[in-house]
C-alpha cells in the first residue's frame, strides 16, 4: 500500500473538471485508488466520489492504492492534484 498527501492546487478546488480528470486518470491504473480528506474517503474513479470530498484550493487530500502499479499510480494523481501535470492539468 502506498500512501502520499497532497494539497489541491486548483484555484476552484475539485469541481467538475478537474474531478473527471482525476477520474479519468486513474481508470489508467490497475490500482485501486482511493482519495481521503479528514474522514472521508472517495473511489478515485468515480467522479461523483470524488466531487462529494468538496475540496477546495489548499485542501490536504491524502492518496492511498494498492495493487501492481499503486507507486506510479499515486505519483500521477498527486502531479495532477498538485497542478504539475501540465498536459492533463486540473
Amino acid at each position: 500500500m502506498v500512501r502520499r498527501e497532497v494539497r489541491i492546487a486548483d484555484e476552484l478546488g475539485l469541481h467538475a473538471r478537474p474531478a473527471a480528470r482525476v477520474a479519468e486518470l486513474a481508470r489508467k491504473f490497475r490500482a485501486k485508488l482511493i482519495l481521503k480528506k479528514g474522514k472521508q474517503s472517495a473511489e478515485a474513479e468515480s467522479i461523483l466520489d470524488v466531487l462529494a470530498l468538496a475540496c477546495s484550493r489548499g485542501s490536504v487530500v491524502e492518496i492511498v492504492a494498492e495493487g501492481e502499479d499503486a507507486e506510479e499510480a499515486v505519483e500521477a494523481l498527486a502531479e495532477l492534484l498538485e497542478g504539475r501535470r501540465r498536459d492533463e492539468g486540473p
